[in-house]
């Protein structure tokens, strides 16, 4: 009975160690707005598929330090709402910054946020009022943010954490479509976080894959394959809420694609390879969560001179004229074109168990399989699109390739051109840095 005793304190005192609290608010937009990531809309939005949402994933450890992650339907955030909430939860939580992780699910049927100007020439007649549109859109968008983040906190309560991965077999390399000679590969692992009652009980599921969720491109706003996946989980366990996390997925693609049905196909699969997770057994986080934020400058390969940007004003391509304008621009504004950026390095080490890192920009798939095999396959979890998505993040091996995502891309952006060769060993650096400070 004494032995009895002892092991119910025990395991009583276990489940103690977290509090963790979630939450979710809608972020679907009430009137028609022109939607992110496609070049050929050219028309704004004509309905509402799938309800899109704000989450956020609190926990507490026995050292009382709250950490929060937010997951968003949309394909990118910037410092512009990053930074907003970031000090709202500060200042109203004490919540410091390297506690705060944002991630995008990068679905290509959610609304602009923020600048709208490389979009001008697509939207044609409809740019006055769309512009309008989509400013509302993006004043409320940290309010409702901050909101899933204040109730998250607020449902705080004991929980237990457990850690574990699965597959998912859906994500192609893109890159080979159409160049068949080049290598294809993808990072098909299925991370699962779950946080339970101390009844056992599932309150909450953060998952993630490392794929672009671009099935659909129509004119209907939903979180595509990965809005499908959440509902599916939340629908199989009532009351829970389901958080997707993107990996480094940018140079992969779900295919085929291009239809409704594969959209949900593709979501019940994801939450099929989650449920096999949950349902076998998974590892317990032990106590302690340890947060590391920082960032490090890359390089550009430098912008045109000024003479030959004004020549750009001519260009037949109408992109080169429109990236020609936005460095004008910055010129006269600023007095010069930026050559560096300050890309985001985050991670955040549950107990011993897991790592979660996070990474700015449009991740390529290279890194996630680096960093693993260097830290751990079993135990580290990588996530790109997060803190700040502002285009895409090459590899030495893509960078050489060339093409969209190894840096044509670029043209797209207020950048003055691709990153230099050195941004793949400048992020792997800092990584490695931020990695070794948590041990």
């Amino acid at each position: 009975m004494k032995l009895l005793a002892m092991v119910v304190l025990f395991a009583c005192a276990m489940r103690a160690e977290w509090k963790a609290g979630a939450a979710k608010v809608p972020i679907t937009p009430d009137e028609s707005i022109w939607l992110a990531g496609y070049a050929a809309r050219t028309k704004p939005s004509e309905g509402v598929r799938q309800a899109i949402y704000a989450k956020a994933l609190a926990f507490e450890d026995a050292a009382g330090r709250k950490s929060v992650v937010v997951t968003l339907d949309l394909v990118s955030i910037r410092p512009l709402t990053a930074d907003v909430v970031a000090r709202h939860v500060r200042e109203k939580h004490g919540i410091a910054r390297e506690r705060i992780l944002f991630n995008v699910s990068h679905t290509h049927s959610a609304p602009i946020v923020g600048d709208v100007s490389s979009y001008q020439s697509r939207m044609g007649s409809y740019f006055d009022k769309q512009r309008e549109v989509i400013a509302r859109y993006t004043a409320a968008l940290p309010g409702k943010i901050n909101a899933a983040v204040d109730q998250a906190i607020a449902a705080l309560e004991p929980a237990t954490l457990h850690f574990e991965q699965g597959f998912a077999g859906f994500a192609v390399n893109r890159r080979r479509v159409g160049r068949r000679e080049l290598p294809g590969p993808v990072d098909h692992d299925v991370p699962v976080l779950a946080v339970r009652a101390p009844s056992g009980d599932l309150r909450a599921v953060l998952f993630g894959y490392a794929c672009h969720n671009t099935v659909l491109g129509d004119y209907e706003v939903n979180g595509d394959y990965a809005g499908y996946a959440q509902a599916a989980l939340e629908a199989r366990h009532p009351g829970a809420v389901a958080l997707f996390v993107e990996g480094a997925g940018a140079d992969s693609n779900p295919l085929p694609r291009r239809s409704v049905e594969l959209a949900a196909r593709y979501g019940a699969t994801l939450a099929d390879a989650v449920d096999e997770v949950l349902k076998a057994k998974m590892k317990p986080v032990g106590d302690g969560l340890r947060a590391v934020y920082e960032t490090v400058e890359v390089k550009f390969e430098s912008a045109p001179p000024e003479s030959e940007l004004e020549k750009q004003l001519s260009d037949k391509d109408e992109y080169v004229r429109q990236h020609a304008q936005r460095m004008l621009f910055l010129k006269k504004r600023d007095g010069r074109i930026p050559d560096t950026y300050p890309y985001p390095v985050q991670a955040w080490r549950f107990g011993s168990e897991m790592t979660l890192l996070a990474l700015g920009g449009e991740l390529v798939v290279d890194y996630s399989l680096r960093f693993k095999e260097k830290y751990g396959w079993d135990k580290l979890w990588v996530a790109g699109y997060s803190n700040d998505v502002f285009g895409y993040v090459p590899s030495l091996r893509v960078w050489k390739e060339g093409g969209y995502e190894g840096g044509g891309a670029f043209q797209f952006t207020s950048f003055p051109g691709r990153f230099r060769e050195s941004v793949d060993s400048i992020v792997t650096a800092k990584v490695d840095e931020v990695m070794n400070s948590l041990r």
